[in-house]
């Protein structure tokens, strides 16, 4: 694995996906950017459980003709439980049963038993100064491969992840973005780790939207078209009954993906981060008090981003990553 992420003149990518519909956008996203080579998928539960979250993304990558890229299979539960994770009612509403609106998808895909907190922290010691590492579910696989590998934090030149909310609040709670709900010990040991980071969370995921017109035009795209297409208009008819006054679905985890790779579409703040561990503000992403007069910020957190130019970049990208030009 190593060989592949040193020999690539592009930008080498490594995903970490609990696959539903905004990660299957994500990771069509990431495809569809001629400047990096996506080396490897992470699988994570949130929007489904982990082993679906796998089985979703070989079934994806194999519908957009790279089959050849490697998943592998992160942890199943937060890093406080005692039991799997499975995603509540109102998650599966949200992403349908099998995390992707319903969507058939091709029959015979390839399965992956390999080790996905091994692989995260093996791609820290290959020091390759460019290396792009996106986690757009909980950061519990992060974390855990920051615990095997001490010096993981220094090696990692940048983690981009979706979650959190500074300025707006949560949507799961009042105080608590999702992924960071799922496991904020996870969170907060990363945000704590050394890592630098950039936090693009709802303070600006909610202010990019897909609408039905555009994925209209991706079902003239063949059958990847189609079925991205069919997810992302479940998503949109969720957002049409949850949230009717934004006019389609946030783009949450292509975003991330997109300021992973082009940071100057984000404006950001640079802080010190903490997350709430108890009480009623549980999950909650805050200035860390006790960091708060750092000479040193670890982390830049996204609050304005360039719709305009996202949205273009958007289209270009998941249209080519699903047969078009």
């Amino acid at each position: 694995m190593s060989d592949d992420i040193r020999g690539t003149s592009r930008i080498p990518l490594v995903l970490d996906l609990d696959t539903g519909i905004d990660d299957a956008l994500a990771l069509a996203y990431a495809l569809g950017s001629p400047e990096v080579e996506l080396v490897g998928v992470v699988s994570s539960y949130g929007n489904v459980t982990m082993e679906t979250a796998a089985r979703n993304t070989c079934a994806l990558l194999e519908l957009l003709g790279r089959p050849d890229i490697p998943v592998y299979l992160g942890l199943d539960r937060p890093t406080a439980s005692a039991g799997p994770f499975s995603p509540p009612p109102g998650v599966v509403r949200i992403h349908g049963e099998n995390g992707l609106g319903g969507a058939v998808l091709p029959c015979g895909c390839r399965t992956t038993r390999q080790n996905g907190v091994d692989f995260i922290a093996n791609a820290g010691v290959m020091r390759h100064r460019e290396l792009c590492y996106v986690p757009t579910g909980p950061l519990t696989n992060l974390a855990a491969a920051l615990r095997r590998s001490p010096g993981l934090a220094s090696r990692l030149p940048r983690v981009t992840f979706m979650g959190g909310a500074l300025t707006v609040p949560g949507n799961v709670t009042p105080c608590a973005e999702a992924n960071v709900h799922n496991d904020p010990e996870a969170a907060d040991a990363v945000l704590h780790s050394g890592l630098r980071t950039c936090m693009v969370g709802l303070d600006v995921t909610h202010q990019a939207i897909l609408t039905r017109e555009e994925t209209a035009a991706w079902r003239e795209l063949g059958a990847a078209g189609r079925l991205f297409a069919q997810m992302a208009d479940y998503y949109i008819g969720i957002y049409e009954k949850n949230n009717p006054c934004l006019g389609g679905c946030a783009l949450h985890d292509p975003l991330a993906v997109a300021a992973a790779i082009d940071p100057t579409l984000v404006r950001c703040l640079s802080a010190n981060l903490c997350v709430d561990l108890t009480g009623p503000t549980r999950g909650r992403t805050v200035c860390d008090p006790a960091r708060l007069r750092d000479a040193e910020k670890r982390c830049d957190v996204a609050l304005g981003v360039d719709v305009p130019r996202f949205l273009g970049e958007f289209r270009t990208r998941v249209r080519r990553a699903l047969g078009g030009r």
